[in-house]
């Protein structure tokens, strides 16, 4: 059967109409499936089902809020906020997910 991944995104800007998900290390996006109404400034629950082969995975999830901002690569942040910035970093965040389905924080860059 499918594979069915969850997460939750957020913005202290206003609501998140939308979350992108990739399989491939941000290569592809396809939009999420989000659950109920999204209100500002609160957790929203996005979902993605996909046939998943077994084969490796670079997972990540971008968000988008109602004000238009679009959450950045890492090195979209450090572009603007330097090397050393380490406080608010919404950066995209990546899992490598196994052949086994384990997963292990990584980055790509």
């Amino acid at each position: 059967g499918p594979t069915v991944i969850s997460g939750v995104a957020w913005s202290g800007r206003g609501s998140i109409p939308r979350v992108d998900v990739s399989l491939n290390g941000g290569k592809d996006w396809v939009e999420a499936r989000m659950s109920g109404p999204s209100h500002d400034k609160s957790m929203h629950r996005f979902y993605h089902e996909f046939d998943w082969d077994g084969s490796p995975l670079l997972l990540q999830s971008r968000a988008h809020d109602s004000t238009g901002y679009v959450q950045p690569t890492k090195n979209e942040l450090r572009a603007v906020r330097g090397e050393n910035s380490i406080y608010h970093n919404n950066g995209i965040q990546t899992w490598y997910i196994d052949e086994k389905g384990n997963a292990e924080n990584v980055e790509v860059s």
